[in-house]
């Protein structure tokens, strides 16, 4: 029913209780899970987990964050893991302005180039963004090609911005935290046909979970919120998100 679109099982607080937190997930209804990399041992990770289990998936790719040492040999290695039938989007991949640990023109580098190679296995990209829109737009205006803003964080304004480029946008934790203005405008404003849910776990429990693990289960109380804020049967949100989320992801 639930499609969770963006988590980190493969963290080192998910990875080591994987499987009980898996079955929490089913039990609760989340029965498609993406697990993303952010550098080359996690990408490694989510694609043994998507092998592991008939209802997840993976995406790999090399995050703004940890691409200081990032050279061509590991994105050869990123290269071929998007062979690899279950691996279904590159990511998560972008810029961060809000970290200062790695230079702005290291980060638009390594970005670029992961998107050429998403256009090379005709995969989506899936997008950090923090403190970036501007230049992340500007990015994905010249390179032409679709993918999902993840955690989306930034404005309704500028989502229809992104939608136009053909992006879907990922509302997590943040939308049900009680003084979040801005992701529950972007929930209220973006129709429904462009939106995902995820949680991006560990991290961003939803309320009323705020301060603990955050867990696949959790992204049922993503689309309580979405669902509450539309006006709307959360039914149908489950039914549309994972529609969309299958739509960009090109499973069945």
């Amino acid at each position: 029913m639930y499609f969770d679109t963006h988590c980190h099982l493969n963290s080192e607080q998910l990875y080591p209780e994987h499987d009980a937190f898996i079955k929490k997930a089913l039990a609760n209804q989340v029965d498609h899970m993406i697990v993303f990399g952010y550098d080359l041992e996690s990408s490694k990770k989510a694609v043994e987990l998507a092998k592991a289990y008939d209802f997840i998936y993976a995406a790999v790719g090399i995050g703004p964050n940890d691409c200081l040492e990032t050279g061509d040999h590991d994105l050869a290695i990123i290269d071929e893991y998007l062979n690899e039938p279950k691996v279904v989007a590159l990511g998560e991949i972008g810029l961060d302005y809000y970290w200062d640990d790695v230079p702005k023109e290291k980060q638009m580098d390594i970005f670029q180039k992961q998107i050429l190679l998403a256009k090379k296995h005709h995969k989506p990209i899936v997008i950090h963004c923090r403190d970036a829109y501007e230049d992340t737009y500007q990015v994905l205006k010249n390179n032409g090609h679709p993918g999902v803003m993840h955690c989306y964080s930034g404005s309704a304004q500028m989502a229809e911005r992104f939608i136009k480029l053909g992006f879907y946008i990922s509302l997590a934790g943040p939308v049900t935290f009680k003084n979040a203005r801005v992701p529950k405008d972007v929930a209220e404003k973006i129709s429904l046909e462009y939106l995902l849910i995820e949680t991006d776990c560990p991290y961003l429990t939803p309320h009323p979970y705020r301060g603990k693990l955050n867990e696949p289960a959790n992204v049922v109380y993503i689309a309580q919120e979405i669902a509450k804020l539309k006006n709307m049967e959360i039914e149908d949100v489950a039914r549309m998100t994972t529609f969309n989320a299958k739509k960009v992801f090109g499973i069945k």
